[in-house]
């Protein structure tokens, strides 16, 4: 009964990773299959007639996938920086700076983590178009450049901050910019990896406001891109829309995997579930 009690929990955990990764085993494995074996119900790693080259070949040449992952990386940077520099100070005078209408301003930090973005999606895409900037990167960008929920992720990192450092740096003559951004960030890199794997993550498979925003081929991000592949390819050849979606997919895998352990440790130094 206690090895029951011992071994059952990891076995869940199992078959519950088992389940999420499905899709994406599901998903490689029809990119290297050819046409005939493309419906082909076997889960088994075995093909009778691998396509590898013939697939991943036409999802890099049919479409410039090289220039959609492009636009991907500079969407999701951008968007990342300026998180970082709006979020951070906010962050930072919410956990540890004493001033009148602090804990309201909180509550409408806390309360906006409620509106999603397609309840704003209408206002700013009048907006955009009056100030002609559709089909632009900035367009892509300017609706997640501030971000509560990193301001609520960070300020939940720095409340962990001891006040006598920041003490100890007042008097030795730093300013609250300093010991914001060379002290108090700097012992919250944890959180700073797992904000950055959140948000690279999601604006990398952002597929809604691309959409809204953008026309034009040459300014497409990944998930759009893909859409563009579909047209091409009427929807027919299905390993190689399966390769490109693993071209696309595989750099987020990687991202995770080499920030794994900061992002764990953020999550639970900040008690974020």
């Amino acid at each position: 009964m206690a090895r029951l009690r011992r071994y059952l929990p990891h076995v869940v955990l199992a078959a519950g990773a088992a389940v999420m990764l499905l899709p994406f085993y599901w998903m490689v494995l029809t990119s290297i299959r050819s046409p005939a074996e493309i419906f082909d119900v076997s889960l088994l790693p075995f093909v009778r007639h691998a396509d590898v080259a013939e697939n991943y070949y036409r999802a890099a040449s049919q479409v410039p996938m090289g220039r959609f992952m492009l636009n991907g990386v500079i969407v999701c940077l951008g968007i990342l920086v300026v998180q970082i520099l709006t979020a951070v100070p906010a962050a930072y005078a919410l956990a540890k700076l004493r001033f009148r209408g602090q804990k309201l301003l909180l509550t409408l930090v806390i309360a906006a983590l409620c509106v999603p973005v397609q309840a704003l999606a209408l206002p700013l895409y009048v907006g955009l178009a009056q100030a002609q900037l559709l089909n632009t990167y900035f367009a892509m960008m300017a609706p997640f450049f501030l971000s509560v929920f990193a301001i609520f992720l960070f300020r939940q990192s720095f409340r962990s901050y001891p006040d006598e450092i920041i003490e100890a740096a007042r008097l030795d003559g730093f300013s609250h910019t300093e010991i914001c951004w060379g002290l108090v960030l700097r012992g919250s890199l944890p959180a700073l990896a797992a904000f950055s794997v959140f948000s690279v993550v999601a604006h990398w498979n952002d597929l809604y406001w691309p959409m809204i925003v953008v026309s034009d081929t040459a300014l497409a991000p990944p998930p759009l891109g893909m859409l563009y592949f579909s047209d091409v390819e009427s929807g027919a050849n299905y390993g190689a829309l399966m390769a490109g979606a693993t071209l696309i997919t595989a750099p987020m895998v990687l991202c995770f995997l080499l920030a794994r352990r900061n992002f764990i440790a953020g999550i639970t130094m900040t008690g974020v579930k």
